[in-house]
C-alpha cells in the first residue's frame, strides 16, 4: 500500500542544520497496525508528517499505491490527505467553538458533502466511538478521553485508507489510554484501516502488529515489539 525508499529530511542550514531522517526505507501493507517508537528527537514525528504529506522530503520517494506522494504539490497533497487519510493527535486539535458533531463533520464539509449528510455521518461516527449522547457538547465540556474519541470519530468519518496517530494516548491516564488503544484496534479489525501510531508508551507499541524503532533519524528495528 505504501512504499518508502531512501527518504531523508534536514531542518535548518549550515552549522545549525539537523538531519531528522537519514535514508529511511520500509513498506506498509494495507490493514497493518504499526507503532513507531524511539527517544524524543529521533525523527518519529517527522517521519509521520512526511508520510502524510504535511512535510516535504529532501530526497527519496514515497508511493501510496500508484501515487507518487513525493512528486505532488501542496494542493494535491492536501487533497490526498482529505480524501484518503485521517489524523489523531495528542492535543486533539478540536475547534473549541464547535460541538462534537460539528468538529467531526468538518472534513466532510471540506470535501463538499452537504451539511445534512455530513451531520448524519458525524453522528454515526460518534455512535461508533461510544459517544452518541455527547453530540452537542463543546470540547471544554468533555473529558480528555472523550475529546480523543471525538478526534478519532473525525479521523474515521470519511472512511480513510489510513490513520496517522501522533502520541494519541500521551495526555491520557492509563485506563483511558487502554480504551483508546482498544478503540483503534477495533476500527482496524472492523474496517481494515491501516493505522500508524507514534508513541512512547510500551503498552501501545506492544499491542500493534508491528513496531518500527528509530534512533538518530534511522530505523534500528522493524518487526515484532522489542521494547520502546
Amino acid at each position: 500500500m505504501i512504499r518508502v525508499e531512501g527518504i531523508s529530511k534536514t531542518f535548518g542550514q549550515g552549522g545549525a542544520a539537523t538531519r531528522a531522517l537519514k535514508q529511511v526505507s520500509f513498506g506498509i501493507a494495507k490493514g497493518e497496525t504499526i507503532a513507531v517508537t524511539g527517544p524524543s528527537g529521533c525523527g518519529k514525528t517527522t517521519l509521520l508528517h512526511i508520510l502524510a504529506g504535511i512535510e516535504s522530503l529532501d530526497e527519496g520517494e514515497i508511493w501510496i499505491g500508484d501515487t507518487a506522494l513525493h512528486k505532488l504539490n501542496e494542493k494535491d497533497r492536501s487533497q490526498l490527505r482529505l480524501e484518503r487519510m485521517g489524523f489523531v493527535f495528542q492535543s486533539y486539535h478540536l475547534v473549541p467553538v464547535l460541538t462534537a458533531w460539528e468538529n467531526i463533520a468538518l472534513p466532510l464539509i471540506a470535501r463538499g458533502v452537504r451539511q445534512s449528510e455530513a451531520k448524519r455521518k458525524a453522528l454515526d461516527a460518534l455512535d461508533r466511538v461510544g459517544l452518541p449522547d455527547k453530540r452537542n457538547r463543546y470540547p471544554a465540556e468533555l473529558s480528555g478521553g472523550q475529546n480523543q474519541r471525538v478526534a478519532i470519530a473525525r479521523a474515521i468519518v470519511g472512511k480513510p485508507d489510513m490513520i496517522w496517530a501522533d502520541e494519541p494516548t500521551g495526555a491520557l491516564d492509563s485506563e483511558t489510554a487502554k480504551q483508546i488503544v482498544g478503540l483503534l484496534d477495533m476500527l482496524n479489525k472492523h474496517d481494515g484501516t491501516t493505522i500508524v501510531t507514534v508513541t512512547h508508551d510500551p503498552d501501545v507499541a506492544a499491542q500493534s502488529g508491528r513496531t518500527i524503532k528509530m534512533a538518530s533519524g534511522r530505523i534500528i528495528h522493524d518487526g515484532v515489539f522489542a521494547g520502546c
